[in-house]
Protein backbone atom coordinates (compact mmCIF):
# COMPACT_ATOMS: atom_id res chain seq x y z
CA UNK A 1 0.00 0.00 0.00
CA UNK A 2 1.00 3.67 -1.11
CA UNK A 3 2.72 5.49 1.83
CA UNK A 4 0.99 8.87 0.53
CA UNK A 5 -0.89 8.92 -2.80
CA UNK A 6 -3.98 8.97 -4.39
CA UNK A 7 -7.04 6.79 -3.30
CA UNK A 8 -10.16 5.72 -5.41
CA UNK A 9 -12.67 4.31 -3.96
CA UNK A 10 -15.30 2.50 -5.14
CA UNK A 11 -19.04 3.10 -3.59
CA UNK A 12 -21.14 0.28 -4.91
CA UNK A 13 -24.06 2.03 -2.88
CA UNK A 14 -24.33 -0.52 0.15
CA UNK A 15 -24.30 -0.50 3.72
CA UNK A 16 -20.73 -2.11 3.97
CA UNK A 17 -19.63 -0.25 1.03
CA UNK A 18 -20.36 2.78 2.79
CA UNK A 19 -19.33 2.35 5.81
CA UNK A 20 -15.49 2.14 3.82
CA UNK A 21 -15.76 5.22 2.22
CA UNK A 22 -16.90 6.84 5.63
CA UNK A 23 -13.95 5.43 7.79
CA UNK A 24 -11.45 6.02 4.77
CA UNK A 25 -12.33 9.54 4.32
CA UNK A 26 -11.77 10.38 7.89
CA UNK A 27 -8.88 8.14 8.94
CA UNK A 28 -7.00 8.05 5.61
CA UNK A 29 -6.32 11.76 4.96
CA UNK A 30 -2.94 12.22 5.55
CA UNK A 31 -2.07 8.85 4.11
CA UNK A 32 -4.15 9.82 0.71
CA UNK A 33 -3.78 13.72 0.43
CA UNK A 34 -6.01 12.85 -2.58
CA UNK A 35 -9.15 10.75 -2.63
CA UNK A 36 -11.56 10.25 -5.19
CA UNK A 37 -15.16 8.38 -4.36
CA UNK A 38 -16.55 6.95 -7.30
CA UNK A 39 -20.41 5.51 -8.02
CA UNK A 40 -21.83 3.25 -11.16
CA UNK A 41 -25.48 2.91 -11.75
CA UNK A 42 -26.07 0.33 -14.03
CA UNK A 43 -29.93 2.02 -14.94
CA UNK A 44 -31.66 -1.35 -13.01
CA UNK A 45 -30.42 -0.41 -9.31
CA UNK A 46 -33.37 -0.31 -6.84
CA UNK A 47 -34.25 3.03 -6.21
CA UNK A 48 -33.48 2.72 -2.64
CA UNK A 49 -29.63 2.22 -3.60
CA UNK A 50 -29.66 6.06 -5.41
CA UNK A 51 -31.47 7.57 -2.54
CA UNK A 52 -28.91 5.95 -0.23
CA UNK A 53 -26.18 7.25 -2.44
CA UNK A 54 -27.23 10.30 -2.45
CA UNK A 55 -28.38 10.66 1.21
CA UNK A 56 -24.44 9.29 2.19
CA UNK A 57 -23.17 12.65 -0.07
CA UNK A 58 -25.57 14.81 1.68
CA UNK A 59 -25.30 13.31 5.17
CA UNK A 60 -21.38 12.33 4.96
CA UNK A 61 -20.13 14.46 2.34
CA UNK A 62 -18.60 12.01 0.50
CA UNK A 63 -18.76 14.00 -2.70
CA UNK A 64 -19.12 10.52 -5.07
CA UNK A 65 -19.03 10.91 -8.67
CA UNK A 66 -21.82 9.39 -10.05
CA UNK A 67 -21.17 7.74 -13.55
CA UNK A 68 -22.55 4.94 -16.15
CA UNK A 69 -21.02 3.19 -18.83
CA UNK A 70 -20.75 4.49 -22.29
CA UNK A 71 -20.00 1.32 -24.80
CA UNK A 72 -18.08 1.94 -28.24
CA UNK A 73 -19.74 -0.12 -30.45
CA UNK A 74 -18.11 -1.59 -33.66
CA UNK A 75 -14.83 -0.83 -31.89
CA UNK A 76 -12.33 -3.27 -29.34
CA UNK A 77 -12.83 -0.83 -27.05
CA UNK A 78 -13.67 -0.78 -23.45
CA UNK A 79 -16.30 0.86 -22.20
CA UNK A 80 -16.36 4.70 -21.44
CA UNK A 81 -18.28 6.86 -19.29
CA UNK A 82 -20.57 9.66 -18.57
CA UNK A 83 -21.20 11.47 -15.81
CA UNK A 84 -24.50 11.54 -14.06
CA UNK A 85 -26.32 12.33 -10.85
CA UNK A 86 -29.60 11.36 -8.29
CA UNK A 87 -31.98 13.16 -10.84
CA UNK A 88 -30.53 12.06 -14.09
CA UNK A 89 -29.02 8.71 -13.33
CA UNK A 90 -30.98 6.26 -15.54
CA UNK A 91 -33.71 4.03 -13.90
CA UNK A 92 -35.07 2.16 -17.25
CA UNK A 93 -31.58 0.01 -18.19
CA UNK A 94 -29.80 2.42 -20.62
CA UNK A 95 -26.62 1.56 -19.53
CA UNK A 96 -27.36 -2.11 -18.85
CA UNK A 97 -29.07 -2.38 -22.14
CA UNK A 98 -26.32 -0.72 -24.22
CA UNK A 99 -23.80 -3.32 -22.94
CA UNK A 100 -26.23 -6.35 -23.49
CA UNK A 101 -26.18 -5.25 -27.07
CA UNK A 102 -22.51 -4.95 -27.73
CA UNK A 103 -21.17 -8.52 -25.43
CA UNK A 104 -24.35 -9.91 -25.24
CA UNK A 105 -26.69 -11.45 -21.90
CA UNK A 106 -24.28 -11.84 -19.03
CA UNK A 107 -24.91 -14.87 -17.13
CA UNK A 108 -22.22 -17.59 -15.11
CA UNK A 109 -20.87 -18.75 -18.24
CA UNK A 110 -20.31 -15.00 -19.71
CA UNK A 111 -19.35 -13.03 -16.01
CA UNK A 112 -19.11 -9.19 -17.71
CA UNK A 113 -21.63 -7.37 -16.35
CA UNK A 114 -19.68 -6.26 -13.12
CA UNK A 115 -16.61 -5.19 -15.67
CA UNK A 116 -18.28 -3.62 -18.38
CA UNK A 117 -21.02 -1.52 -16.38
CA UNK A 118 -18.55 -0.65 -13.21
CA UNK A 119 -15.32 -1.57 -13.53
CA UNK A 120 -14.11 0.07 -16.45
CA UNK A 121 -16.66 3.38 -16.58
CA UNK A 122 -14.73 3.58 -13.14
CA UNK A 123 -11.43 3.24 -14.53
CA UNK A 124 -12.17 5.78 -17.70
CA UNK A 125 -13.56 8.42 -15.25
CA UNK A 126 -10.19 8.19 -13.58
CA UNK A 127 -8.17 8.27 -16.32
CA UNK A 128 -10.08 11.42 -17.72
CA UNK A 129 -8.98 13.41 -14.70
CA UNK A 130 -5.31 12.19 -14.98
CA UNK A 131 -5.71 9.51 -12.75
CA UNK A 132 -3.70 6.44 -14.29
CA UNK A 133 -3.36 2.91 -13.73
CA UNK A 134 -0.75 1.75 -11.30
CA UNK A 135 -0.71 5.06 -10.05
CA UNK A 136 -3.23 5.36 -7.46
CA UNK A 137 -4.81 2.52 -4.69
CA UNK A 138 -8.52 1.16 -5.19
CA UNK A 139 -10.68 0.24 -1.98
CA UNK A 140 -12.92 -2.14 -2.18
CA UNK A 141 -15.57 -2.67 0.34
CA UNK A 142 -15.06 -6.10 0.92
CA UNK A 143 -15.23 -7.03 4.92
CA UNK A 144 -13.17 -9.61 7.05
CA UNK A 145 -15.72 -12.33 7.32
CA UNK A 146 -15.75 -12.50 3.34
CA UNK A 147 -12.13 -12.67 2.59
CA UNK A 148 -13.27 -15.34 -0.07
CA UNK A 149 -14.46 -12.29 -2.24
CA UNK A 150 -10.65 -10.43 -2.03
CA UNK A 151 -9.14 -10.65 -5.88
CA UNK A 152 -6.07 -13.29 -6.27
CA UNK A 153 -4.42 -10.05 -8.02
CA UNK A 154 -4.94 -6.92 -5.50
CA UNK A 155 -1.64 -6.28 -4.86
CA UNK A 156 -0.87 -6.43 -8.86
CA UNK A 157 -3.74 -3.62 -8.83
CA UNK A 158 -3.36 -1.82 -5.51
CA UNK A 159 -6.66 -3.12 -4.31
CA UNK A 160 -6.83 -2.02 -0.71
CA UNK A 161 -9.62 -3.91 1.84
CA UNK A 162 -9.71 -1.69 4.56
CA UNK A 163 -12.20 -3.69 6.14
CA UNK A 164 -10.12 -6.85 6.26
CA UNK A 165 -7.32 -4.33 7.40
CA UNK A 166 -6.55 -2.16 8.96
CA UNK A 167 -9.79 -1.81 10.32
CA UNK A 168 -11.30 -5.65 10.48
CA UNK A 169 -15.31 -5.26 10.25
CA UNK A 170 -17.78 -8.14 10.28
CA UNK A 171 -21.87 -7.80 8.88
CA UNK A 172 -22.83 -7.25 12.56
CA UNK A 173 -20.40 -4.97 13.21
CA UNK A 174 -21.05 -2.95 10.58
CA UNK A 175 -25.02 -3.38 11.32
CA UNK A 176 -24.09 -1.60 14.56
CA UNK A 177 -22.87 1.29 13.60
CA UNK A 178 -25.69 1.93 11.06
CA UNK A 179 -28.18 1.30 13.48
CA UNK A 180 -26.96 4.61 15.68
CA UNK A 181 -27.21 6.69 12.06
CA UNK A 182 -29.96 8.97 11.06
CA UNK A 183 -30.75 6.70 7.42
CA UNK A 184 -30.15 3.29 6.55
CA UNK A 185 -30.17 1.71 3.02
CA UNK A 186 -33.91 0.74 3.02
CA UNK A 187 -33.29 -2.85 0.87
CA UNK A 188 -33.43 -5.88 2.89
CA UNK A 189 -30.65 -8.67 2.33
CA UNK A 190 -31.81 -10.37 -0.23
CA UNK A 191 -33.01 -7.62 -2.68
CA UNK A 192 -29.90 -6.42 -2.82
CA UNK A 193 -28.32 -3.38 -5.17
CA UNK A 194 -29.46 -4.85 -8.44
CA UNK A 195 -33.44 -5.36 -8.63
CA UNK A 196 -32.74 -9.11 -9.95
CA UNK A 197 -29.27 -10.00 -10.32
CA UNK A 198 -28.35 -13.16 -12.09
CA UNK A 199 -26.10 -14.03 -9.29
CA UNK A 200 -29.13 -14.57 -6.91
CA UNK A 201 -30.52 -17.98 -5.70
CA UNK A 202 -33.63 -19.28 -7.04
CA UNK A 203 -35.18 -18.98 -3.57
CA UNK A 204 -34.21 -14.75 -4.02
CA UNK A 205 -35.44 -14.74 -7.41
CA UNK A 206 -39.00 -16.17 -6.41
CA UNK A 207 -38.89 -13.78 -3.81
CA UNK A 208 -38.31 -11.00 -5.39
CA UNK A 209 -41.19 -12.75 -8.33
CA UNK A 210 -43.73 -12.93 -5.28
CA UNK A 211 -43.16 -9.60 -4.10
CA UNK A 212 -42.06 -7.33 -6.80
CA UNK A 213 -42.59 -9.30 -10.59
CA UNK A 214 -42.18 -5.95 -12.62
CA UNK A 215 -37.67 -6.23 -11.53
CA UNK A 216 -38.44 -8.76 -14.28
CA UNK A 217 -39.67 -7.23 -17.25
CA UNK A 218 -36.48 -5.30 -18.28
CA UNK A 219 -34.72 -8.91 -17.49
CA UNK A 220 -37.39 -10.73 -19.78
CA UNK A 221 -37.03 -7.46 -22.60
CA UNK A 222 -33.48 -8.19 -22.59
CA UNK A 223 -33.37 -11.84 -23.61
CA UNK A 224 -36.30 -11.35 -25.99
CA UNK A 225 -34.26 -8.91 -27.87
CA UNK A 226 -30.52 -10.00 -27.76
CA UNK A 227 -30.87 -13.50 -27.00
CA UNK A 228 -28.59 -14.12 -30.13
CA UNK A 229 -25.64 -11.99 -29.72
CA UNK A 230 -22.65 -13.07 -28.06
CA UNK A 231 -19.30 -13.96 -29.75
CA UNK A 232 -20.36 -17.69 -29.97
CA UNK A 233 -22.67 -16.57 -32.47
CA UNK A 234 -20.22 -15.27 -34.29
CA UNK A 235 -17.66 -18.66 -34.08
CA UNK A 236 -20.45 -20.56 -35.21
CA UNK A 237 -19.30 -22.69 -37.68
CA UNK A 238 -19.76 -26.10 -39.00
CA UNK A 239 -17.07 -27.50 -36.80
CA UNK A 240 -17.96 -25.92 -33.63
CA UNK A 241 -22.40 -25.77 -34.47
CA UNK A 242 -24.39 -24.18 -31.75
CA UNK A 243 -27.96 -25.77 -31.77
CA UNK A 244 -30.78 -23.74 -33.74
CA UNK A 245 -32.52 -23.39 -30.37
CA UNK A 246 -29.69 -21.73 -28.73
CA UNK A 247 -30.06 -18.20 -26.78
CA UNK A 248 -28.05 -16.29 -24.15
CA UNK A 249 -30.42 -16.01 -20.85
CA UNK A 250 -29.48 -15.18 -17.61
CA UNK A 251 -30.15 -17.78 -15.07
CA UNK A 252 -28.06 -20.88 -14.12
CA UNK A 253 -29.30 -23.85 -15.65
CA UNK A 254 -29.72 -21.57 -18.79
CA UNK A 255 -33.03 -20.64 -17.76
CA UNK A 256 -34.87 -18.02 -18.89
CA UNK A 257 -37.12 -15.20 -17.29
CA UNK A 258 -40.17 -16.92 -18.20
CA UNK A 259 -38.56 -20.89 -16.88
CA UNK A 260 -38.42 -18.87 -13.27
CA UNK A 261 -42.08 -17.31 -13.44
CA UNK A 262 -43.11 -21.21 -14.76
CA UNK A 263 -41.21 -22.65 -11.75
CA UNK A 264 -42.58 -20.25 -9.39
CA UNK A 265 -46.11 -21.33 -10.29
CA UNK A 266 -45.41 -24.56 -9.90
CA UNK A 267 -44.27 -24.01 -6.01
CA UNK A 268 -45.63 -21.11 -5.04
CA UNK A 269 -48.62 -22.54 -2.25
CA UNK A 270 -45.48 -23.66 -0.14
CA UNK A 271 -43.17 -21.81 -0.87
CA UNK A 272 -41.03 -20.07 2.00
CA UNK A 273 -39.51 -16.79 0.69
CA UNK A 274 -35.79 -15.69 1.59
CA UNK A 275 -35.23 -13.61 5.02
CA UNK A 276 -32.11 -11.33 5.87
CA UNK A 277 -30.37 -14.42 7.25
CA UNK A 278 -28.23 -16.39 5.38
CA UNK A 279 -29.80 -19.85 6.01
CA UNK A 280 -29.19 -22.34 3.29
CA UNK A 281 -32.92 -24.43 3.04
CA UNK A 282 -32.62 -26.52 0.01
CA UNK A 283 -29.49 -27.03 -2.44
CA UNK A 284 -31.34 -26.17 -5.54
CA UNK A 285 -32.60 -23.10 -4.22
CA UNK A 286 -30.08 -21.64 -2.36
CA UNK A 287 -27.20 -21.71 -3.93
CA UNK A 288 -26.10 -18.52 -5.18
CA UNK A 289 -23.49 -17.78 -7.91
CA UNK A 290 -21.63 -14.54 -5.82
CA UNK A 291 -24.38 -12.32 -5.19
CA UNK A 292 -23.94 -10.22 -1.74
CA UNK A 293 -25.74 -7.02 -1.13
CA UNK A 294 -23.87 -5.44 -3.58
CA UNK A 295 -21.82 -5.77 -6.41
CA UNK A 296 -17.94 -4.70 -5.97
CA UNK A 297 -15.23 -4.46 -8.77
CA UNK A 298 -12.48 -6.56 -8.23
CA UNK A 299 -13.52 -9.55 -6.71
CA UNK A 300 -12.71 -12.33 -9.04
CA UNK A 301 -16.42 -12.82 -9.31
CA UNK A 302 -16.59 -11.63 -12.52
Amino acid sequence: MSEVGKLLISFSGGETSAYMTHWALKNWRERYPEILVVFSNTGQENEETLVFVRDCDNYFGFETVWVEAVQYHGQRKSAGFKVVNYSTASRDGAPFEDSIRKYGIPNSKFKDCTRNLKQNPIEAYARSIGWLPGEYDLAIGIRADEIDRMSVSAAKRRIVYPLVRPHPMTKPKINSWWAAQPFRLQLKGYQGNCKWCWKKSFRKHFTIIAENPEHYDFPRRMEGLYGKVGPEFIKDTADNPLSPDYRRTFFRGNKSVDDLFTEYEKIKGGFVGADDESAVYDPDWDVAGGCGESCEVFTDED
